[in-house]
């Protein structure tokens, strides 16, 4: 359905369930917790691929590889091509964890490269790091990300955990005019997540604890000179905090917002329930697709939210699995002109919806 907003516009998209697009596969040690949460990409060869969270034993991710099958014009499965992308360098591993989690991908034309933010769940806990590829399959890893220092916040964005970090596709313009690449991620402000008793602690003007998206932008002529300086994140500002029923909890940006005819489309999840540790499998929340729309000029302005889920968890794969009540979309992309969002299920396997004008 069509649904506006409180004080902003319409936001004319529904998301309509296809299916399981991608499960564990039997015997395979690497999935055995699950395939989930993926990003996506166009290959040279013009294939759609998907690029999968693979959970091991011990809850050690690795990012696989696989193609798309689609009949008649519909994603109805995965071939399986191999992993990509796993925690072997010293910053994505700890004593008793390790993973590169979540990955975002979005192909920027004006570098030809797909840009991956992914979580290396390292010594600290996740943070946010960025590897390139020209092909889907062969990753450069240009590091973990760094936050510059603004003092108008009175804080240091480097201290906190930060997730569902994912780019936009072409340069836009940053509110101080300059011409950047602009980027979403999530903060999260519980300093005790990585030291005890720290506590929550907010940036200046700041006064909602709960998870929200923020925006960040990086200087195209930067870029050009050096592509490292697309890990040195600045001019920060808070985005899009909870707003609705469904989101109350919190919420994380999705699949990389699309240019569409009303500006930037955003898929974002929305969170109800409780949480217990940031980083513990919860068991009492309910994760679900909403959407909003971004100015074409300056994404930092919201100009249409859904105040009710375009998909929420109502099938058993979403409803059962490792975290259950989950639909978390993370990717989307067009096949024969149609727009297929691929979405984690329970944190366990990987669905499939179709995304539509109204």
């Amino acid at each position: 359905m069509t649904v506006v907003a409180a004080g902003l516009g319409t936001v004319p998209y529904t998301l309509t369930r296809i299916g399981l697009l991608m499960e564990p596969e039997a015997g395979n040690p690497l999935e055995v917790e699950g395939v989930l949460n993926p990003a996506s990409g166009t290959g040279p060869d013009g294939e759609v691929y998907i690029l999968p969270r693979m959970v091991a034993a011990g809850n050690i991710s690795r990012i696989g590889l696989a193609r798309v099958i689609v009949e008649d014009g519909v994603p109805v499965g995965v071939e399986r091509q191999g992993v990509v992308l796993e925690p072997d360098r010293s910053w994505e591993r700890g004593v008793g964890n390790a993973g590169v989690e979540d990955p975002r991908i979005t192909w920027m034309p004006d570098l030809g490269l797909h840009v991956m933010t992914y979580v290396a769940y390292g010594p600290l806990g996740p943070r946010t790091a960025l590897a390139v590829s020209a092909d889907l399959r062969d990753w450069r890893r240009l590091g973990p990300v760094l936050f510059t220092y603004d003092d108008d916040l009175d804080i240091d964005l480097n201290l906190f955990h930060n997730k569902d970090a994912v780019f936009f596709a072409e340069p836009v313009t940053a509110p101080d005019g300059a011409r950047c690449f602009a980027v979403l991620h999530r903060p999260m402000w519980d300093l005790s997540e990585t030291k005890a008793d720290q506590g929550i602690i907010l940036p200046a003007g700041i006064d909602d604890h709960r998870n929200s998206i923020w925006i960040s932008y990086v200087p195209v002529e930067a870029v050009e000179k050096d592509l490292a300086s697309l890990t040195l994140w600045s001019r920060h500002r808070f985005l899009a905090g909870p707003m609705f029923p469904f989101e109350v909890t919190k919420i994380g940006g999705g699949p990389a917002p699309m240019r569409v005819p009303e500006g930037w489309l955003l898929l974002h999840h929305g969170v109800t329930g409780h949480i217990e540790r940031a980083f513990a499998h919860q068991q009492n929340v309910h994760y679900a697709a909403g959407a909003m729309l971004l100015d074409a000029e300056d994404p930092s302005i919201v100009i249409a939210r859904s105040p009710e889920p375009l998909l929420e968890a109502e099938t058993d794969d979403e409803r059962g699995g490792i975290v259950p009540n989950v639909v978390f979309p993370t990717a989307v992309e067009q096949i024969d002109g149609v727009r297929y969002v691929f979405y984690g299920m329970a944190d366990s396997k990987i669905g499939v919806a179709r995304l539509d004008h109204t």
